[in-house]
């Protein structure tokens, strides 16, 4: 396995009941995105149970932030959640999910998944954004410069002078 993480996108959310389908919403999208479209199914159903396992152990009293990051690393893709909780991960069957205790009282669990066969991180292709469907602007056309003129100094002062006696009077 390359040691090297190429492709990595992460998400900051509440630790509440809606951050499970936040959490699931972004994982598919970035798999798309990284046409890595055959995790999804598997991706979605782990990130699902590490984020509802933060949102119920964190309580509903004040709920702390939890981030949930996709890594590409080597022939894996990494599911990981980072959060203010202690204590070992959810179990899920046929999942293998670890934990480890970071600086600051955080915790950040992670799951594997193997890329698709003959995949590696490296070629996974990048997001390719779509070409522009908009019309060119039209150059912009600028007038002929006109000549300056030099204002006389007394002129401009009256004339400040009668703008401020109009603004008075409202």
């Amino acid at each position: 396995m390359i040691g090297q993480t190429t492709q990595v996108d992460d998400l900051r959310l509440v630790a509440l009941p809606s951050a499970v389908n936040c959490a699931e919403m972004f994982v598919r999208f970035a798999l798309a995105e990284w046409s890595l479209r055959s995790l999804i199914p598997e991706a979605t159903r782990i990130m699902r149970h590490l984020v509802s396992a933060s949102v119920q152990q964190s309580g509903a009293g004040t709920p702390k932030f939890i981030t949930v990051r996709l890594r590409l690393h080597g022939d894996a893709l990494v599911l990981e959640l980072d959060d203010d909780l202690h204590g070992e991960p959810p179990e899920l069957p046929g999942a293998q999910i670890n934990a480890v205790t970071l600086p600051g009282s955080r915790r950040n669990m992670w799951s594997e998944l193997p890329l698709p066969t003959g995949m590696s991180a490296a070629a996974v292709p990048l997001p390719q954004r779509a070409p522009s469907r908009a019309a060119q602007p039209a150059p912009v056309e600028y007038p002929p410069e006109q000549p300056r003129v030099d204002a006389d100094s007394q002129i401009l002062q009256r004339v400040l002078y009668g703008l401020n006696r109009t603004n008075g009077r409202g």
